[in-house]
């Protein structure tokens, strides 16, 4: 164990996966990783609030023969830069086609086992009945989460009249989640290097009393301090990037748990899929009489009805 990410994502596992006594340790360990390296096992025992014998389990939990590697190695960590993504890069073009597939399958498969713990699972499923009965819920997501934060909050508008729409204008998510109240959830997705739009977004919406979902790579994030709930996505992989595999699997177990819970999500999203497939049929017509109208020719084939019919299909 050499690197921050590989100690980060080995304390993230054990924070899903092992004891309660352990998982609970993890998480303090993750916030508070550099403590251990100037701590002896009773002091670290004490400033977290664990037995001893906690702390001489969680190194071995963690592969370490002794308290005492796992000080050397946190001291070493904590003096090495995290990996950057040029690096990472490089490694990746080395790599022959069929050994990065093999890699990724291995890492998505880890990822999502991970991500099937019963500790994650519960909180997910504790965040599902809150998020049908807040007023609102916002998502946040930029850049490379960007696209996971639409989808959760594009398919959620479909299905559940609470969630808003999040402007990615600069400036435009805090003017937003200015507004936020006691009420409301604000879903915060992102990962190191943590995007200063998302993280300044959770805290805004913090000082307002909103409770905060935060869906981020370990309990150490700057999302994570202070959430109402903390989803740690595991996200290791070849890529130059880590996997957001694992996010969007994490967003559809919410979205299939809250449709679940509800008396008229299905309805809902039907009505408001067959709306959107009208609407793009009118915006064709249209187009196309006014290209007749500028040609002077007529529009061919059939004219197409808006009736919309119960066999006709979605999508």
């Amino acid at each position: 164990m050499s690197n921050d990410e590989t100690l980060k994502d080995r304390l993230s596992q054990v924070s899903a996966q092992g004891t309660p006594a352990l998982r609970s340790f993890a998480r303090w360990l993750l916030d508070n990783l550099s403590v251990v390296a100037f701590s002896s096992i009773r002091g670290l025992a004490k400033q977290a609030g664990v037995n001893p014998n906690t702390v001489t389990r969680m190194a071995k939990e963690l592969g370490y023969t002794s308290f005492d590697a796992f000080r050397t190695d946190v001291q070493a960590t904590i003096q090495t830069p995290a990996p950057n993504y040029g690096a990472r890069a490089q490694t990746l073009r080395h790599e022959h086609r069929d050994s990065a597939f093999a890699a990724l399958m291995e890492a998505h498969g880890k990822n999502t086992a991970m991500l099937f713990s019963a500790d994650i699972m519960d909180t997910l499923n504790a965040c599902i009945d809150p998020l049908l009965g807040a007023r609102k819920v916002y998502v946040v997501g930029v850049r490379s989460c960007y696209a996971i934060a639409h989808y959760f909050s594009y398919v959620g508008g479909m299905a559940f009249s609470n969630f808003v729409d999040v402007p990615t204008l600069p400036g435009g998510i805090v003017d937003v989640l200015s507004q936020a109240t006691s009420e409301d959830i604000i879903v915060g997705i992102t990962y190191e290097h943590y995007a200063a739009e998302v993280v300044q977004a959770c805290q805004i919406a913090q000082f307002r009393g909103a409770r905060v979902l935060a869906l981020t790579d370990s309990h150490a994030s700057p999302i994570a301090v202070g959430a109402w709930k903390v989803v740690p996505l595991p996200m290791a992989g070849p890529h130059f990037l880590p996997s957001l595999n694992s996010a969007f699997l994490a967003v559809e177990m919410l979205l299939v748990g809250m449709a679940a819970r509800s008396d008229d999500a299905a309805e809902r999203a039907v009505w408001r899929l067959r709306l959107v497939r009208c609407l793009a049929r009118m915006k064709i017509i249209r187009q196309a009489q006014c290209h007749g109208r500028a040609t002077g020719d007529q529009p061919r084939g059939p004219q197409v009805a808006f009736v919309q019919r119960d066999d006709d299909r979605i999508g």
